[in-house]
């Protein structure tokens, strides 16, 4: 088994046990630095979940949502493909031992040298989506294996996709065509319905548009066995869909269009699914504004004026919070250092530590006062954040602490060992309770954006 960092967990313990230990081991220190606390195990339970669910979709795992070593190393060693986008993140996924066959170089538009690389090292498995990026793979990779990329609709998603990539079903046809003359082999089609979408049948029409383009690609004498449906499947408990509403569509969609028997092989990209949950990031209160607001016509002494308070933390928008903008702040969890019964909630807003004004993490939300020195947790927040960061202004990214219990690395061993895992009655033990360890208070408040 490929080896990487992480601290197992002992019997009776938790990552968040681990994350309150470490916030109480600085509770003195004046350095009381952002950080992340990963649960691997939890990736480990997304992708049992992954193949009990959708057990005709094999996961190639998309790199850049979170390209951390222990990532895809854990990944690795349960059986996944990977999304590559680029030379470097095939040269990371290779560098852990992964063989070539379980790579899709899944970026429509490459640089000349960087196709040459993946033909160098075996990638075979592309995608394209314009005649311009057929003519040079042809000339710079003639052994590729393309996957064509077609458009899909996006009308009910938050990230959308099609504005940069996709074909439309009659480009596909002239692509096809085009492909046969330069004789150069497309074996499959691809699409991605955008992150975040409200609504799982947009995946319906794309594999019904999928087919259409398999038998354009018979009638061209192409032998296309390749489906790959993207991304975009939920990654925590609170995504605008759950996962299993995506998969029953799903499931329907591909025994209509693509049936067992069929002999076509369906591979998806997911990135958020496998990793938003495993992480939670701490962040501490470095400063805080109060601003108060006469209020005209009041007679109570109490409500005579109305605050508001600023908070400055120690990550922003140019590291964890730089390609999360668009989607819902879930939740964050505020940890006081004293807290009391029924606390008044007062009109807050979070800021980032640069000098840049726009440097705010949550515009709005309502929190009991907090202090310098208090902590405010954010969960799901392992999907584009650490591969998105910068040291812009100096700040240092957030350290990272990987832990994994012991029945999660053993089902790990004996997937990577024997390609097996355990079945659900099995699964349903695999836990670790929770063993309160000289806790502070923890008040929970939902915060929109």
């Amino acid at each position: 088994m490929n080896s990487f960092d992480f601290s197992l967990l002992e019997e009776g313990f938790t990552a968040r046990d681990i994350l309150e230990q470490k916030i109480n081991e600085v509770s003195l220190s004046d350095d009381k630095d952002a950080f992340y606390v990963a649960d691997l195990g939890d990736i480990v339970k997304k992708h049992i979940r992954w193949l009990k669910a959708l057990p005709r979709v094999t996961p190639f795992y998309a790199v850049k949502c979170n390209d951390g070593k222990a990532i895809v190393k854990t990944i690795a060693n349960l059986g996944a493909g990977f999304d590559c986008a680029s030379k470097a993140e095939i040269q990371l996924i290779q560098n852990i031992g992964v063989q070539p066959e379980r790579i899709i170089y899944a970026n429509p538009y490459k640089q000349i040298s960087e196709i040459k690389y993946a033909a160098s090292c075996g990638v075979e498995k592309m995608t394209f989506d314009s005649e311009g990026e057929l003519m040079k793979v042809a000339k710079n990779h003639p052994n590729a294996k393309l996957v064509l990329r077609i458009a899909t609709d996006e009308s009910k998603t938050v990230c959308q996709l099609n504005m940069k990539f996709g074909a439309t079903l009659k480009t596909s046809r002239l692509l096809l065509e085009h492909a046969k003359e330069l004789n150069i082999d497309v074996i499959g089609v691809s699409f991605h319905v955008g992150s975040d979408s409200r609504d799982p049948q947009t995946f319906v029409q794309a594999i019904s548009d999928a087919r259409c383009v398999f038998d354009m690609g018979a009638e061209f004498g192409f032998n296309m066995h390749l489906l790959d449906i993207g991304g975009g499947f939920p990654g925590s408990k609170n995504s605008r869909l759950n996962f299993e509403e995506v998969i029953s569509v799903i499931n329907l969609a591909l025994d209509k269009y693509f049936p067992a028997d069929s002999g076509v092989k369906i591979i998806a990209e997911p990135g958020r699914y496998y990793v938003a949950s495993a992480f939670t990031l701490a962040v501490n209160v470095i400063a805080k504004k109060v601003m108060l607001t006469e209020q005209t016509g009041s007679h109570d002494e109490d409500d005579a004026s109305k605050k508001t308070i600023m908070y400055y933390v120690n990550d922003g928008i140019h590291s964890s919070f730089n390609l999360i903008s668009k989607f819902r702040m879930e939740m964050c969890i505020v940890r006081k250092k004293k807290s009391k019964p029924d606390e008044k909630l007062y009109s807050s807003s979070i800021w980032g530590p640069t000098c840049d004004a726009d440097d705010r993490i949550i515009e709005q939300c309502d929190l009991p006062e907090l202090q310098e020195g208090d902590w405010i947790l954010f969960e799901n927040m392992g999907a584009y954040t650490v591969v998105a960061s910068s040291t812009f202004n100096g700040f240092q990214r957030p350290t990272l602490h990987y832990v994994m219990s012991r029945p999660h690395w053993q089902i790990m061993h004996t997937i990577q060992e024997h390609g097996t895992f355990p079945e659900v009655s099995e699964l349903s033990d695999v836990h670790v309770s929770c063993v309160a360890k000289n806790r502070m208070e923890l008040n929970s408040i939902a915060c929109i954006v």
